[in-house]
């Protein structure tokens, strides 16, 4: 499994991403769209990987809304793992999240390890989804669930001119995969009961009302703390954003997969 290192996102861009989403959320939908996510999904009493962990929220999320035993953030950046200690600490939850930074490469956790992993629109930045579908299956116990979402393209082709220049805008390590290709990566693993749902209907309308968020009170009030030019910065990455939402080149999709007993 490949990960890319570096600070992709520091201070000021998780100041931003909170201002839209939440304090503690770095993806769209905050805690109700951890919710829809985890929906059919029993996490109570259950030990939790959450790759790409990011700011903490999500992992406060699992344990206080859907009463995870214990979840373990990763992630490769010490500023989004700061950031999450930090709420972790002042939400009294240390004792059952701990957030740990790991390095490119296997995950380091021995087999049959957690009843869950989970991710939220973070392996994007992981582009060898075969060698992370067998990294996930390994540190699965046997009945285990993956229960992800991502960021994925409608195509394993070249992206159009408009898809290329919204990666471009995002200046983010995507490393984009279709719906087929994350199907086949989580069959070559040994998963079942696979599914793969797409959410583009949905994020495509909340991503225009997040963008006349940006353009109205919330871009003011965050401007006040990370400035006029990167609040604008960030509008035209919404605004590259919407019309490949709108084609259906750019799809939020969850993801679910069973390791079988």
């Amino acid at each position: 499994m490949e990960t890319q290192g570096g600070e992709y996102y520091h201070q000021k861009l998780i100041g931003m991403l909170e201002s839209i989403w939440g304090e503690g959320f770095l993806s769209p939908g905050g805690p109700d769209e951890v919710a829809r996510l985890v929906g059919g999904s029993d996490f109570a009493g259950k030990s939790v990987l959450d790759i790409g962990c990011g700011a903490g929220g999500i992992d406060i999320a699992l344990v206080r809304d859907h009463r995870a035993a214990y979840v373990c953030g990763i992630d490769v950046e010490d500023t989004v793992l700061n950031h999450a200690r930090g709420l972790v600490r002042r939400a009294g939850l240390s004792e059952r999240i701990g957030c740990l930074k790991v390095a490119s490469g296997p995950l380091p956790f021995p087999p049959d390890t957690f009843d869950i992993v989970f991710s939220k629109d973070s392996i994007v930045h992981i582009p060898d989804k075969h060698a992370l579908m067998a990294e996930i299956f390994r540190v699965l116990k046997p009945g285990g669930w993956l229960v992800a979402s991502d960021w994925l393209i409608g195509h394993d082709d070249t992206p159009s001119p408009e898809m290329a220049a919204y990666i471009k805008s995002e200046g983010l390590d995507f490393g984009m995969a279709s719906p087929a290709r994350y199907r086949d990566a989580m069959e070559k693993a040994g998963f079942d009961r696979i599914e793969v749902k797409s959410r583009n209907s949905w994020y495509r309308e909340v991503a225009k009302q997040e963008l006349a968020r940006l353009e109205g009170p919330v871009g003011e009030a965050a401007a006040k703390i990370v400035g006029r030019e990167f609040v604008d910065e960030n509008i035209g990455i919404w605004t590259r954003m919407i019309p490949v939402l709108e084609s259906g080149e750019h799809c939020p999709t969850h993801l679910k997969a069973r390791k079988p007993s």
